[in-house]
């Protein structure tokens, strides 16, 4: 089951895999700026702490995983070029919100102090680089490494491929985040090793335990859409 991607062939469900996947970004990407959530224990020395999203983020991976198991990394680089556009409208449209005079009942009750705490960050230049590229190139190395380890196990492994992309793209998600996020005064340096591992940890944890649904996923698609791509002689470009 081995079908070659044709430019003009659709699928029942890719459509709604790249919705949930978008959602999952988006939400996570707010949440993230919204609050820090803390623990309150520590890690040889390092305060578990993590940005909020985080507890949602790594479920993009999964449909990351999915995506490329079942179409091939082209429609997966497809729907994470869909994903950078639509947090990157997510962020413009908060920043203009932000920018625009509030309502004098509402700045009595909300105000813009308030707004600001919540979602400024988010519309903010350092967490909006810092989200963008992170994103990027997490999920770009996320596609690449499970693309090609497909190919080298002759679609062996499942576990072993989701997991091994994951601790490579989720490694290089929340080091340039926390890093470029920090960079900017977004996060205090203080909470730059906390924070970097905290998600890491998080993040890679969540994969191993939801490995279960991921198959169930994978098998589940591959045979409602009768494909199963592997991603022979790609050239696995960004763009």
């Amino acid at each position: 089951m081995q079908q070659k991607i044709t430019e003009n062939r659709s699928y029942r469900f890719f459509d709604l895999v790249m919705a949930l996947f978008v959602t999952v970004l988006i939400t996570s990407n707010i949440a993230s700026s919204a609050k820090i959530v803390d623990w309150g224990f520590a890690v040889w020395g390092v305060r578990m702490a993590f940005d909020a999203g985080t507890l949602l983020f790594p479920i993009s991976y999964i449909f990351g995983d999915v995506l490329v198991e079942v179409y091939g990394f082209k429609q997966s680089r497809r729907v994470i070029w869909v994903g950078f556009a639509a947090l990157a409208l997510c962020a413009l449209t908060l920043g203009v919100v932000r920018a625009l005079p509030g309502e004098a009942v509402w700045q009595e009750q909300t105000g813009q102090v308030a707004y600001d705490a919540v979602l400024g960050g988010m519309s903010s230049g350092g967490i909006v680089i810092a989200s963008l590229v992170a994103y990027f190139l997490g999920e770009y190395s996320n596609s690449v490494v499970m693309a090609v380890m497909k190919v080298k196990t002759e679609g062996k492994f499942l576990w072993l491929r989701t997991i091994t992309s994951t601790l490579v793209g989720e490694g290089v998600d929340s080091l340039f985040f926390t890093l470029i996020a920090t960079l900017f005064g977004v996060f205090p340096w203080e909470i730059f090793s906390s924070l970097v591992l905290t998600n890491y940890i998080f993040k890679v944890a969540v994969e191993v335990l939801f490995t279960p649904l991921t198959y169930r996923m994978v098998n589940r698609l591959k045979k409602a859409e009768n494909e199963d791509y592997y991603d022979r002689g790609t050239r696995f470009s960004p763009l």
